[in-house]
């Protein structure tokens, strides 16, 4: 080999070492070894015949889209019988830009410079610059191993100028560990093959998981969580805000009132105010300043000793205690006022009209008053407080001579003892 062909390899290989020295970028691979059998279509006007040889690259690849190699290829091409043969070695370097690496097929480009040394049989030498571009593909069937195809062009510089074509095939052996391509497609800081919330909007704050934070843990992620400290546990909306089902101001883990009527006016537990303290609700409250202490009706009303509860519709049957339809809502209304006071003594009144005996008004009237006093006992009231007396038709309350009046004087209704 000549002085300025042993420059040109020691140039070549000390361009390569640089290569394979340097940091390498993100996806950085293997070195690899590729032995190749060559077909060698060379220039017609060097006057040998085409020929096979062989060639031996070493590579890097320096990142996902890039790799670099040097390589050694030699060829004997016959001139026919004639001492014009040649002897060819060829040492040089190559960029390949690799595309679809991670696929089975990954085609590529080639471009790269050698020096060419070619010794005659007549015995003369010459080397010289080459410029290489071609592309091939390799077919990788498994991280260390592939086939490769490859065309290369090589042109002399400089002299004959000579143009030969070279057709490539070989095996690719990888050595190393390959470092694992980390691929984050949301931007999210959490790789893909870990990321379980993969299309996270950008700039949102994510877990280990990939996922969109959710501090208070309501179910409601942050960026839309307008009540970001929610107590654990704590039934929330869509935005994140405890429910206030009621709709009264008051969320449902305070309210201790969870079905107050929309609209009305309710107190820091959520519950219905009743501003003079006597039981009744402020909405249904017809007597809104009762004293303190009072008793008081269903309606907020005050009840006093001497008051008399009449029941209207509260009707029988003839010649019977048996209640008609439609007293109960009267019934359940004072019935429901007598629960809320049970120390109240009371009297259970019945009457009737003027028709029949004396003896059987009587009898009938207890006994209407009695099925008036076990139904309101069946409702709440307190039965020790109860008592009941027929009055039969010695207290009319209008005249039994007109049906209105008898209808008047067919009642019941409770007589307040005392306080």
């Amino acid at each position: 080999m000549s002085f300025r062909a042993l420059t040109r390899l020691i140039a070549l290989v000390t361009g390569l070492s640089l290569a394979l020295a340097a940091p390498a970028a993100d996806g950085e691979g293997q070195i690899y070894v590729t032995p190749s059998a060559d077909f060698v279509d060379d220039d017609k006007d060097r006057n040998v015949e085409d020929d096979f040889g062989g060639s031996l690259a070493i590579g890097y690849t320096y990142s996902e889209r890039w790799s670099i190699e040097g390589f050694a290829h030699t060829a004997s091409l016959e001139a026919g019988g004639t001492p014009n043969g040649q002897d060819h070695l060829e040492l040089g370097i190559n960029g390949l830009a690799v595309f679809n690496r991670e696929s089975l097929v990954s085609p590529y480009l080639l471009a790269g410079l050698s020096n060419l040394q070619i010794d005659f049989d007549s015995g003369r030498s010459t080397d010289r610059l080459a410029a290489n571009i071609g592309a091939g593909f390799l077919i990788s069937t498994s991280d260390r191993f592939g086939l490769r195809f490859q065309y290369r062009l090589r042109n002399e510089l400089g002299g004959g100028e000579f143009s030969d074509s070279i057709y490539s095939v070989g095996l690719q052996f990888a050595f190393g560990d390959k470092k694992t391509k980390i691929v984050d497609s949301d931007g999210d800081g959490v790789p893909d093959m870990t990321d379980r919330c993969p299309n996270t909007p950008p700039g949102i704050v994510v877990d280990s998981s990939g996922c969109e934070r959710d501090d208070d843990g309501d179910g409601v992620k942050n960026s839309a969580d307008q009540c970001p400290n929610t107590a654990a546990g704590a039934s929330v909306d869509a935005n994140g805000c405890e429910r206030d089902d009621d709709g009264d101001g008051v969320k449902n883990s305070a309210d201790r009132c969870p079905n107050t009527p929309r609209g009305a006016d309710v107190d820091a537990n959520g519950c219905e105010r009743d501003d003079d303290g006597d039981g009744v609700k402020n909405s249904a409250d017809a007597c809104p300043n009762t004293p303190a202490g009072a008793n008081v009706d269903v309606r907020g009303c005050e009840i006093k000793a001497g008051d008399v509860i009449e029941l209207p519709g509260v009707n029988f049957e003839t010649n019977s205690d048996r209640l008609v339809p439609g007293a109960e809502a009267v019934l359940n209304e004072a019935a429901a006022t007598l629960a809320q006071n049970p120390d109240l003594a009371v009297e259970v009144a019945g009457h009737t009209d003027s028709d029949g005996a004396a003896a059987y008004n009587a009898s009938l009237s207890e006994r209407r008053a009695r099925t008036v006093r076990n139904y309101l006992v069946e409702r709440g009231a307190n039965g020790d407080n109860l008592s009941v007396r027929g009055y039969g038709e010695d207290e009319p309350v209008a005249d039994n001579g007109t049906a209105a009046g008898k209808a008047a004087n067919r009642r019941v209704e409770l007589r307040i003892l005392n306080r």
